[in-house]
């Protein structure tokens, strides 16, 4: 197995990559795999901690990193989600997930980052030491912040940096995709059906 940065001759392997796990996952077909390439030419990403993971030169799993705001009282300021993250259906459960994203978070530390964000399964993200934002004042657009939002997460390097008021994070611009780009950009690969499944987020 290999850890290494993504390069340019990998965007149609990763993109197709990204496809093929979210396939079906969380709604009929996928838009993961469109963040992906837009974010690539986009000011929020960061293309320093955007990782592949090899096994015999195939790409079996990918992840990327991009700046987010958040909005307080009088100010906003950036601030690094972690997402999407991808692994081959066929290297699913191994663990090179969670390889992709300690090594990641290491060198996020390392660059000094103050903390990373991240929207997930909290129960899958704890073992990272991410823990509820909410616990910390922070929430995510749109949701209640009356409420713990358990799926909203942070990791914290460095609490002295982080402020001691509410915050409300807005995701990257280049999240908020439209079904006919997403649908334009789905004719470069082939085709796969959509599917309704019961396992779908109910809200979509």
């Amino acid at each position: 197995m290999k850890i290494r940065l993504e390069n340019e001759d990998d965007y149609s392997e990763v993109e197709e990559l990204v496809r093929n796990s979210f396939w079906n996952v969380y709604r009929p077909g996928a838009f993961e795999h469109y963040i992906v390439h837009e974010l690539r030419d986009d000011e929020s990403f960061v293309n320093d901690l955007a990782y592949v993971i090899e096994d015999d030169n195939q790409i079996i799993g990918h992840i990327n990193y991009s700046k987010g705001f958040i909005e307080y009282e009088n100010e906003k300021i950036d601030a690094v989600i972690l997402g999407p993250i991808a692994v081959h259906i066929d290297y699913q459960n191994q663990g090179f997930g969670s390889e992709l994203i300690e090594y990641t978070l290491d060198l996020a530390k390392k660059e000094n980052i103050p903390f990373i964000l991240v929207v997930g399964d909290e129960d899958y993200y704890r073992r990272f030491g991410f823990v509820s934002a909410s616990k910390h004042d922070l929430y995510l657009e749109g949701t209640d912040t009356s409420q713990e939002c358990p799926f909203f997460m942070i990791k914290i390097f460095d609490e002295s940096r982080l402020k001691k008021e509410k915050g409300i994070f807005h995701n990257p611009d280049v999240f908020d995709v439209a079904q006919d780009d997403v649908d334009e950009f789905d004719k470069r690969f082939d085709y796969k059906e959509k599917k309704v499944l019961e396992s779908q987020l109910e809200e979509l």
